[in-house]
């Protein structure tokens, strides 16, 4: 299904996400499907006539949220591919087996059940470590676009598909893109040596920069058009990028990077943005 899959539950979070993901299937050309989850019990013939009329209300108002969020939608580009459906289960399940034949999946920050002062839902959380595609996390929408976006790589191999990812972002919104590498301690240069106990900063910076600009000239040949600003920081990557954030109209990372244990589904830079990035932030599988 060449589409673009968003969660909606009726709440400002959703709502939000709504409104990114209706823009973001207009630029792309992809239909936009709405999914809202509830109780399986709600689709099941009640038992208890008295609860007849709980079950037709909770379902009315799936309905109603279902309803409001194509309006949304529509109200972003009226000629855009809209449906949504309500399914029984639980948000992330559904979201994530609709997944499987997408071409991205949007989920606001949180919805309406979450606990006042939570920064990120479980919803959110379970889906963006799961997904097989890119997921946006949409936690807050500027009024007017900036015309950048921002990447964060590392030389990995999930770095390199959320390089790709914000390439192509950068292509169809026709704005700059920031590549940012961040270090923290100069790294072994194979299998087996160690890492030096004393080292030069300023020699260690300049070779992070040569290999920043090696990884980054085929991606060049293959956008010329897209202005590209690189910088290698030293510094904490989740902090350096949470702060580019706040100048970017999106911000890409992998779902995990060059210290993630393996089996770990996302990595702590990764988890660390979800609850602090300043605009919606996509998270990159690197593949299977």
């Amino acid at each position: 299904m060449n589409a673009i899959i968003v969660g909606a539950d009726g709440s400002d979070h959703s709502l939000r996400a709504i409104e990114w993901a209706a823009e973001e299937a207009a630029r792309r050309g992809l239909a936009l499907r709405i999914v809202n989850a509830a109780a399986p019990w709600l689709y099941d013939t009640p038992i208890d006539p008295r609860l007849g009329a709980v079950r037709k209300w909770l379902l009315t108002s799936g309905e109603e949220v279902i309803a409001e969020a194509i309006a949304v939608a529509r109200a972003r580009d009226t000629d855009l591919d809209v449906d949504g459906e309500a399914v029984p289960g639980g948000a992330a399940r559904a979201l994530l087996e609709r997944a499987r034949d997408a071409s991205m999946v949007v989920v606001g920050s949180h919805g309406v059940g979450t606990v006042a002062g939570l920064l990120l839902g479980s919803t959110a959380l379970q889906v963006v470590t799961h997904a097989p595609v890119p997921t946006v996390v949409v936690r807050h929408l500027e009024p007017v676009a900036r015309q950048e976006i921002a990447v964060g790589v590392d030389g990995s191999a999930v770095g390199e598909a959320a390089l790709g990812f914000a390439f192509e972002e950068a292509g169809l919104r026709k704005a700059r893109l920031r590549v940012i590498h961040v270090w923290s301690d100069p790294r072994s240069a194979g299998l087996g040596e160690m890492m030096p106990l004393v080292y030069d900063p300023g020699i260690v910076a300049e070779d992070q920069i040569r290999r920043l600009g090696e990884s980054l000239a085929a991606w060049r040949e293959k956008y010329p058009d897209i202005q590209v600003v690189s910088e290698v920081v030293h510094g904490r990557p989740a902090r350096v990028l949470a702060g580019a954030s706040a100048r970017a109209d999106l911000l890409a990372v992998g779902t995990r990077g060059r210290g993630g244990f393996a089996g770990l589904l996302l990595g702590s830079v990764s988890h660390g943005l979800l609850h602090h990035a300043h605009c919606p932030l996509a998270v990159v599988p690197s593949g299977p």
